[in-house]
């Protein structure tokens, strides 16, 4: 039993290290055209969201959406890496098709906007791809699963895996009044190795989190 134990107490302390430290986190984007209105989130605890706009909206009021198309952030602060532009387009392509869906759940989604419309603008501000081999490897050693669980339980990001950062703008469609603006990071679940296969499936994986938590959002009174 000691030896078992002392095999793993550096594991978990070298876990407990790692799950400390942040991983890379949205940046403040100059190049957003909600940039001048972004402002630090000191109400996000989960360090997803680091920049937020916002004002008083009954979402109640608003039945239709007009979904402009995903566009790919080209500003020098991009934190899209290595990632070539063939895979921020298909990026872009997939959440397109994400959003749509998503939104569609929630809205009547219309071309011509008429009263009572919000217009939806998302960017894509950077991605990475999981490193395949580590980030699996990870999941089936007992020191990554160890980082891994204390990451789950967190609600952090899984060692090596991959993720996606995107600018949401949500305005009235009508006056063009911007109602909500946010930077965001969405992740795979730590704890589940299947978005970890295929370069851009925990980017993927992200952005499906991401619609579905937008259209929550747009249902709070």
């Amino acid at each position: 039993m000691k030896t078992v134990i002392g095999r793993l107490l550096p594991a978990v302390v070298g876990c407990l290290v790692l799950a400390g430290c942040a991983g890379q986190q949205p940046a403040a984007y100059t190049g957003l055209s909600s940039s001048s209105y972004l402002k630090p989130n000191d109400q996000d605890g989960s360090g997803k969201m680091p920049f937020r706009y916002r004002t008083t909206v009954d979402w109640s009021q608003y039945h239709n959406a007009v979904i402009e198309t995903v566009a790919v952030y080209g500003g020098p602060d991009n934190q899209f890496g290595k990632m070539s532009d063939q895979d921020r387009q298909a990026l872009a392509r997939y959440t397109q098709t994400a959003l749509t869906k998503a939104l569609a759940k929630r809205f009547a989604l219309i071309n011509d906007p008429i009263p009572g419309t919000v217009r939806i603008k998302m960017t894509l501000t950077g991605a990475a791809g999981s490193a395949a081999v580590i980030s699996s490897v990870a999941h089936l050693d007992i020191g990554g699963n160890l980082y891994n669980g204390i990451q789950a339980i967190r609600g952090k990001e899984g060692l090596m895996t991959g993720w996606v950062m995107y600018a949401v703008e949500i305005s009235d469609a009508s006056n063009g009044k911007l109602l909500e603006a946010y930077e965001e990071k969405q992740y795979p679940n730590a704890f589940n190795p299947l978005p970890t296969f295929g370069a851009l499936a925990a980017a993927k994986t992200g952005i499906d989190k991401g619609s579905d938590a937008l259209v929550v959002q747009m249902q709070q009174p």
